[in-house]
């Protein structure tokens, strides 16, 4: 399967999460793929460039903190 960029900075994303944090992603993923129906979603109508590398942002700085706190 081949991935797109912005599928691949999803990806990563959600891989940097904490499993249950990931879990909740993954899981409101399915609730929208539901509500869907079956149609293709557009995410270049929602999700710019700079929201990606913002919510990568963010969610390495949470997972940097979390690992700090563990040790």
């Amino acid at each position: 399967m081949v991935l797109t960029q912005q599928e691949e900075s999803l990806i990563s994303v959600v891989r940097a999460l904490p499993p249950e944090e990931a879990g909740k992603v993954l899981n409101w993923a399915h609730q929208l793929a539901d509500l869907a129906g079956g149609r293709t979603v557009e995410w270049s109508d929602s999700w710019t460039d700079e929201d990606l590398a913002e919510a990568t942002a963010a969610a390495v700085h949470r997972f940097e903190d979390r690992e700090r706190k563990d040790h």
